[in-house]
């Protein structure tokens, strides 16, 4: 049974489990994964030791801009909540879409990583189809294997992580992620994640509507092709710097 909150899953510098779905998912103890995703997760420990030390550079951090959570976040959250939005349940078929591992770390507004924070995103599937029933874009295509949402509690050194696909465009938007921050289950952070380069950026009200340009640029975000991946997987990298900072608990 699939649990109704969201359990806890292993730092990042533990290795994610070698099977089709190689998210930390529902796995205790640190196991052996792939060559490329391990070292993603390490490249993202190793990264976020350098620019999260409490103090360190905290004068150099923009605060991440707060953004619309807009009509679609799910109104029937689906039974499988996880980190892996590419595979539902115990399902043998994977989304479609560019496989794309998301990873980062939030921060409070001295550059002291958050534990203990719920990190929740969403996104329409290849076709352009949210987990909403009033969703836009042809329901008849949505993707039954997408999961749609997901879910990631981050332990002592603030790490999350999703593998999930690279977002695509929806009717009257630039391709983005959707992602709320919940600490205590209140909602510290709403916000988007978009394409860096994506030329239907500078088209996007909501991207445009950020006026700070150091702001602007933490959610634009660099989706690179993953070292060593031989499936054609991409990583991006996006820490989330909170206006306060929250009690660590």
């Amino acid at each position: 049974m699939i649990p109704s909150r969201p359990a806890r899953h292993m730092p990042l510098n533990f290795a994610a489990p070698a099977t089709s779905s190689p998210v930390l998912r529902r796995h205790p103890m640190p196991i052996q994964i792939l060559s490329p995703r391990r070292d993603f997760l390490r490249r993202l420990a190793w990264t976020g030791a350098l620019l999260t030390t409490p103090g360190l550079f905290a004068e150099q951090l923009a605060r991440t801009p707060r953004q619309t959570e807009g009509p679609f976040y799910p109104d029937r959250l689906p039974l499988d909540t996880d980190n892996d939005l590419l595979v539902v349940n115990d399902a043998t078929t994977p989304a479609a879409g560019e496989v794309t591992w998301l990873g980062g770390r939030p921060l409070a507004a001295d550059g002291t990583p958050v534990r203990n924070a719920t990190i929740e995103i969403w996104q329409c599937d290849h076709h352009g189809v949210y987990l909403h029933t009033r969703s836009g874009g042809d329901a008849t295509k949505r993707d039954p294997y997408f999961q749609g949402f997901g879910r990631f509690v981050t332990g002592a050194t603030g790490e999350y992580v999703f593998r999930t696909i690279k977002p695509v465009p929806y009717p009257g938007r630039t391709p983005h992620i959707h992602l709320a921050v919940k600490i205590r289950s209140r909602k510290e952070l709403v916000t988007q994640g978009y394409i860096k380069g994506h030329p239907g950026n500078t088209r996007d009200g909501i991207w445009r509507g950020i006026q700070d340009q150091r702001q602007r640029d933490s959610v634009t975000l660099d989706f690179t092709p993953l070292a060593g991946s031989r499936a054609g997987e991409l990583a991006a990298r996006w820490d989330l710097v909170l206006g306060t900072t929250p009690e660590l608990t």
